[in-house]
């Protein structure tokens, strides 16, 4: 007989939980610690007789992998697979000669990264080789890739459906996930393209029930357009359905007793965003999906992780500044009929936290550096390969990397620069490539070309970790570690040196009386 291994999310039908003996299955996970609750809730939910081998790899697997060893878990073997691309195609063969399983449940827990340097073809053929050694072995593999590169790594996953036996995505949505299967088989059934809302606490993950909301309104307002007055620069209403209000918290009130309306907003200054952020969300989640919420930027003020946060709370259309009132009346026709499908969360206050930028700004050391990159890059919230930019710049000969800083001026939080390998490396968060030369001249008193001698830019996430991964590993000399610390250096060279004893001329009257009386030739 069979044996088959669970996933143990509690209240998830058996066709979406069940591991088949031989399988090969495979679950992407945009975050860290989601994948180790995943990961651990998997290894506790077998039995007592069941035989697993969990492979950790990254350098955050180590602790994960401590605490399970630690714990009383019957027939577990852990190993830790390096970070590269070697010991991922070799992994059958290292098992072979450390393990040599047989009918075992093995669990690889590794991030992304580890498939940036595989393409396409490549990891097919990784996929089918491995999916024969299963067979051989009787074994069954779950992969638990998680972090930056998930996406990419989904993508070139969907057509591996002739060695996958199931292929699944979680996705966190700020206070709950969402669980994404694009097909899972098992001995009975093969289930495709199914999504269940998962909820996490300190036993792991469990389905989630929800109640499907009354979809009729009470009220036919679908034709009715609110708007604050000044977004219409001065137009009259253009028809009896369109009300216009003084301001954006009369038109909060006015739309609480709405279901299906449209309801513009005005933004004129950057100070407006979080409580226009908060009414927004309030109105989401008190009136349903039915309600059409547009803002009009109506001077430039908003960034792009304003806009972001103003589309996580519900709104469902931002209609730049710089759009005339014509264009923006055919913005207003395109939302209508619409129903917004994205789950807000119920608390704005998460929100508001994690969809702003990092509150720190200008220098920092290289491992301050590294970690600020790094955590903004593990967000969750903003799509992968548009979180920001980071750039190498090397100062002309002569001018030295703590000298050119000076003429930097960074004035957005989330934007950081730390010196290392005699250049300057400067991440700007929300910055796109097309705006990267304007951003650059903003930031430098001087013009970049003439400053800096070479430029090298990245843009894609894996690419900036592992850059800003390279930059703590490369501590060749104390002289270096001395100047990387640019606070280090300017209390030195500001602090007052102690000068060496001059000596001053002394006056000498040539007409004095000793020189008069001076014979020539004599001596003194």
């Amino acid at each position: 007989m069979k044996q088959n291994f669970s996933l143990g999310i509690r209240h998830l039908w058996d066709e979406l939980a069940t591991l088949q003996q031989a399988g090969f299955y495979w679950v992407n996970i945009d975050r860290q610690v989601d994948a180790a609750l995943f990961c651990q809730q998997v290894i506790h939910s077998q039995n007592n007789d069941t035989r697993v081998a969990l492979i950790g790899c990254g350098e955050r697997s180590d602790a994960f992998l401590t605490t399970l060893f630690n714990t009383e878990i019957k027939q577990l073997t852990c190993y830790s697979l390096p970070e590269n691309k070697a010991a991922l195609l070799n992994l059958t063969d290292d098992l072979m000669r450390a393990l040599r399983p047989k009918n075992r449940l093995l669990v690889l827990y590794a991030p992304a990264s580890l498939w940036r340097d595989i393409s396409p073809e490549r990891l097919q053929r990784w996929v089918d080789d491995t999916a024969v050694w299963l067979h051989q072995r009787q074994c069954t593999l779950v992969v638990f890739s998680h972090s930056s590169g998930v996406t990419r790594l989904r993508n070139m996953l969907i057509s591996q459906h002739r060695g996958l036996y199931g292929l699944a995505s979680l996705q966190w949505q700020q206070d709950r996930a969402q669980y994404l299967v694009s097909w899972w088989t098992t001995e009975r059934s093969v289930r495709a393209n199914q999504v269940q809302m998962l909820q996490s606490d300190d036993d792991g993950w469990q389905m989630l029930t929800e109640e499907q909301p009354d979809l009729t309104p009470s009220l036919n307002d679908d034709g009715l357009f609110l708007m604050e007055r000044s977004v219409l620069e001065g137009a009259p209403a253009l028809s009896e359905n369109w009300q216009l209000m003084d301001d954006n918290a009369i038109l909060v009130q006015t739309g609480m007793l709405t279901h299906a309306a449209t309801l513009v907003f005005a933004l004129n200054q950057t100070t407006q965003v979080d409580t226009l952020a908060k009414q927004v969300h309030s109105l989401r989640r008190q009136r349903g999906e039915l309600l059409k919420i547009v803002v009009r930027e109506m001077k430039p003020c908003l960034r792009a992780s304003d806009e972001r946060l103003l589309l996580a709370c519900g709104a469902n259309l931002i209609v730049s500044h710089s759009e005339p009132l014509s264009r923006f009346l055919t913005r207003i026709e395109s939302v209508q009929g619409q129903r917004f499908t994205k789950h807000v969360p119920v608390d704005v206050e998460i929100l508001l936290t994690t969809m702003r930028p990092l509150q720190i700004k200008g220098y920092q050391p290289p491992e301050t550096f590294r970690q600020s990159v790094q955590m903004l890059i593990d967000s969750t919230l903003m799509p992968e390969g548009s979180k920001g930019v980071l750039v190498a710049l090397r100062p002309v000969p002569g001018v030295r990397a703590a000298q050119s800083l000076t003429l930097c001026t960074l004035r957005r939080f989330g934007d950081v620069v730390t010196i290392a390998q005699g250049r300057l490396f400067l991440f700007l968060s929300n910055c796109r490539l097309n705006e990267l030369d304007i951003a650059l001249k903003s930031i430098f008193r001087l013009p970049v070309d003439e400053v800096f001698s070479n430029r090298i830019v990245w843009s894609q996430d894996l690419q900036i970790l592992a850059e800003i991964k390279a930059l703590t590993q490369d501590n060749t000399s104390g002289q270096e570690q001395q100047i990387n610390d640019y606070a280090q250096l300017q209390r030195t060279e500001s602090a007052p040196r102690s000068q060496a004893v001059r000596h001053e001329p002394i006056a000498i009257d040539l007409l004095g009386p000793d020189l008069l009386t001076r014979a020539p030739g004599e001596t003194s």
